[in-house]
């Protein structure tokens, strides 16, 4: 019978959750990726504005995020930019923080408000769409049959030809090996709303047809006319959907 010996160094790997939790218990970093939910880049200046926080600071939390894993860093010049890791960081940040107990924050604004209303209704996730238009668009493929419920979300053949009548090329699996359909976790409805190949897939295509128009300096999507015409169209979205609500707070569940 063999024996383990007291004195064999022996080592094995486990995730160390702990140290991911660490990085995002900073208030400056969690707002920091946050903000790079957006899907892009961004300069270490500009991520200090954004946090109200000073550039050396901001500086010292993006190297711990990059030496994490969560950002990835490309150099230009003189320039620093960051950005998230990948589509699977983004749906982690997302579906973290749908988990996250809620903080009241001061509204000082009715631009401030309006905003808000914006974003939770509609807006970038990474290279989706998400808010209470990403979740709808979900809930509606699935009832016409388009995506179906089945140890997660799949699309169907009938979703696939849709996809083809909309114009949208083939979303199967990548060399990248990224997910065909997944979902994350929506915190501001509370709800799942679609991601993977099919979502970014959708997301570009609302776009290319100025369905939706992406504010220059927020993650908030702008739901045009025409996208109002074809979301009712295509997947009969109603107007609840299509419009801001007058509400700001999210849903608890």
């Amino acid at each position: 019978m063999n024996r383990w010996d007291a004195d064999q160094e022996s080592l094995a790997e486990t995730p160390d959750l702990a140290a991911l939790a660490a990085l995002l218990a900073d208030r400056t970093r969690a707002a920091i990726c946050m903000a790079l939910l957006d899907g892009g880049s961004w300069t270490a200046g500009e991520l200090a504005e954004y946090a109200s926080v000073a550039p050396s600071t901001t500086t010292e939390h993006l190297n711990l995020l990059v030496a994490g894993g969560l950002l990835a860093e490309e150099r230009q010049g003189r320039r620093r930019y960051v950005r998230l890791a990948g589509p699977d960081t983004a749906e982690t940040l997302e579906n973290l923080a749908g988990l996250a107990p809620y903080r009241p924050v001061p509204i000082r604004s009715l631009a401030e408000a309006n905003q808000r209303r914006a974003l939770h209704h509609a807006r970038t996730c990474y290279d989706h769409i998400a808010g209470a238009l990403g979740v709808a668009i979900v809930e509606a493929m699935a009832e016409r049959g388009l995506l179906a419920r089945d140890y997660g979300l799949v699309l169907t053949a009938a979703g696939a030809e849709w996809l083809t009548a909309l114009g949208i090329p083939d979303t199967g699996p990548s060399a990248a090996h990224r997910a065909h359909v997944r979902t994350c976790f929506d915190w501001t409805v509370r709800r799942q709303h679609l991601s993977g190949a099919v979502g970014a897939a959708l997301y570009r295509h609302a776009v290319d047809r100025a369905w939706v128009v992406k504010s220059p300096t927020t993650r908030i999507l702008s739901v045009t006319e025409a996208g109002r015409t074809a979301f009712r169209e295509r997947l009969g979205l109603p107007d609840e959907a299509l419009f801001p609500s007058l509400a700001i707070a999210p849903p608890r569940s």
